[in-house]
């Protein structure tokens, strides 16, 4: 570890009563590269490159390095040995889904990235000691915080999924896959702690009511694509970005991966979708299919 003396378990365990109930906990938005912070590259070229969020750090690095958490440790630490700031940086995938670099390398199990961005200043919540196998940190939070254990990380994913994911990667080491599993156990033997959001089923045809293009102002950008993604799921996305899996609540309602606060009503005409509005929960804005 770069610089950082590992705790005893019991000071481990008291500071984490003080904070398990801060279970969601997101840094700051750092970026990597050369730019306004480069004084030659500023200087030589005569014009600013100051980057229009700067100081906040920028959007795209950002985006790569929760990405390349779920998975691509060589990248991560190339990217948090340039930039260490990186290591607590979060991306909002749409709705309020927002996902650290951390908790991309919980819910994917991934141990050695996960220490690796620890090292580095990221700030580990519950559903990281669940996947690194911390029994005794996980218990004290369900027993200091009764039901904490059915809250969802990053896209609605379970604590309990964050545990079983850490116990069956075999990039983990088989201590580590271990310690995962007994936290595994515990979880599953709450009977609460793997509830998915709710999903009422939609069938095909009744999708096909829904699937177009809304729009909602003049600008290029201003228009929501409601569509079927790859696993057959609705979706929706703004322009060319991300799509988002929508989860049906009510006959014409759905929530969006990760932001089961959020309806996005439709209303419809003769069984075919004419608009679109979304909440959170207060409207915020209405879009008028044109196909």
């Amino acid at each position: 570890m770069t610089g950082l003396l590992p705790p005893s378990r019991r000071d481990f365990l008291a500071s984490t009563k003080m904070t398990c109930g801060a279970l969601a906990m997101f840094g700051t938005f750092p970026s990597i590269g050369r730019g306004a912070d480069d004084p030659e590259e500023a200087t030589t070229t005569g014009e600013s490159t100051v980057k229009p969020e700067f100081p906040a750090q920028d959007r795209e690095a950002v985006r790569e390095i929760v990405i390349a958490s779920h998975g691509r440790y060589e990248r991560v630490k190339e990217l948090v040995t340039a930039r260490p700031a990186l290591a607590k940086a979060a991306w909002d995938w749409g709705f309020g889904d927002w996902e650290t670099a951390l908790g991309a390398a919980s819910h994917t199990g991934q141990g050695k990235i996960a220490r690796l961005l620890i090292e580095h200043g990221a700030r580990p919540d519950l559903f990281t000691f669940a996947m690194l196998g911390e029994l005794e940190v996980v218990e004290h939070c369900v027993k200091a915080m009764p039901g904490v254990q059915r809250i969802h990380g990053p896209h609605g994913i379970t604590l309990l999924q964050n545990a079983r994911n850490g116990s069956r990667n075999e990039r983990n080491s088989d201590e580590h896959r271990k310690k995962a599993q007994t936290v595994e156990e515990f979880l599953e033997s709450l009977g609460n702690a793997d509830l998915g959001a709710e999903n009422l089923k939609t069938s095909d045809a009744e999708k096909k009511a829904y699937v177009g293009r809304y729009v909602f102002g003049p600008g290029p950008d201003d228009t929501f694509e409601v569509l079927q993604n790859r696993r057959g799921m609705l979706a929706i996305r703004r322009g060319e970005g991300t799509s988002r899996a929508l989860h049906r609540v009510e006959p014409h309602a759905f929530a969006p991966v990760g932001a089961h606060a959020v309806r996005i009503r439709f209303d419809m005409i003769a069984n075919r979708a004419a608009s679109l509005t979304i909440h959170d929960p207060i409207p915020l804005v209405k879009a008028t299919r044109t196909r």
